[in-house]
């Protein structure tokens, strides 16, 4: 079997998008160029939604005019029509992000609309992506369970994905969207699902405590999983997550886990470094 690759997903985006002071677009812009120089495979550097609804987005498009050519392929969340429209019409852009909720509830709240109206969202998205030769992330949010509720096993989140696979989605995300996985569901969701469908890339999105990271990525990695999200410094996170200490998974630490695999990734440390320095300068402590 063919080793799968690494992927290291920088999500600045993710980190930004909750805090309610607005951030300067040059800073935004500084910040982002500096995490172009890491080595990064993806970055996540912004979304097309509407500036009501993530008034920290508002500048996404000025921010990817002024960004500095890299090997870092750019990724931008879309939650409609509209956005990914918008989105594919930029040569930069290579991968659309599409939150997709487990949860019903969440799906109303997140996106407006109900899962059988995002599933008809995500086909739509799908031919806007292949007309314009883009990918299509498809984030499986609350992929762990969720506060309301809604049902949730293995077998739901099975259901999405045979769902998604006939649309020849190549890339899903399963999301701890409020850091609430444990460790023997993300080993039997991966290690169950990757085997089943070999045409998809399955990745991980986990938000956790800071002292709970690497149990949920041992455990995505010996499910078979090779594609990790992460923001560094851990900054981000869902504001539905009952604890404040929840965030993304600090890169720098899914950066060192993947080393002592014995993996070697191509990392510029000097700008690793940089760019950390200016998280500080940017993110409230």
């Amino acid at each position: 079997m063919q080793k799968a690759p690494i992927v290291v997903v920088e999500c600045p985006r993710d980190a930004m998008q909750g805090i309610h002071e607005f951030i300067p677009t040059l800073q935004k812009i500084a910040y982002l160029n500096a995490l172009l120089q890491v080595g990064f495979n993806v970055l996540d550097f912004g979304s097309f939604v509407s500036p009501k609804a993530i008034p920290q987005m508002k500048d996404t498009k000025e921010v990817l005019e002024a960004l500095e050519e890299s090997p870092t392929e750019l990724l931008a969340i879309i939650a409609n029509e509209r956005g990914a429209r918008e989105a594919v019409s930029y040569s930069r852009i290579s991968y659309l992000g599409f939150p997709l909720s487990v949860s019903e509830t969440f799906q109303q709240r997140n996106t407006n609309m109900n899962i059988t109206q995002a599933l008809e969202v995500v086909k739509t998205i799908q031919e806007l992506c292949v007309a314009a030769n883009k990918r299509l992330v498809v984030y499986l949010s609350m992929g762990f369970g969720n506060p309301y509720g809604d049902p949730w096993n293995v077998e739901v989140v099975e259901s999405f994905v045979f769902k998604l696979a006939p649309l020849e989605i190549s890339i899903i995300s399963l999301a701890d969207t409020i850091g609430s996985a444990d460790p023997q569901d993300i080993k039997m969701l991966f290690s169950r699902l990757i085997p089943q469908f070999p045409g998809i890339e399955f990745g991980a999105h986990f938000h956790a405590a800071p002292n709970a990271w690497r149990d949920k990525l041992e455990a995505a990695w010996e499910g078979g999983c090779r594609r990790f999200d992460g923001a560094l410094k851990g900054f981000g996170g869902c504001p539905y997550a009952k604890d404040e200490l929840v965030g993304n998974i600090a890169t720098e630490n899914i950066l060192h886990f993947i080393e002592t695999k014995g993996e070697k990734l191509n990392i510029n440390f000097s700008a690793l470094q940089h760019a950390l320095q200016l998280a500080l300068t940017i993110f409230p402590r």
